[in-house]
């Protein structure tokens, strides 16, 4: 029964840590996206055409 509750703070801190390395490249920008916004004037004719189409 030992096992269990060691097993189950391992997890919790395995989770714990994969927390703070998400919150930590969040904070840094990893998830920004700033190539869409680049391109995206590029491929705005193509939606314009295929809605004009239906």
């Amino acid at each position: 029964m030992s096992v269990i509750y060691v097993l189950l703070a391992i997890s919790i801190a395995v989770a714990l840590v994969f927390f703070i390395a998400f919150i930590i490249a969040v904070k840094k920008g990893q998830y920004d996206d700033s190539y869409t916004h680049s391109v995206r004037m590029l491929f705005e004719d193509e939606i314009i055409k295929e809605k004009s189409k239906k």
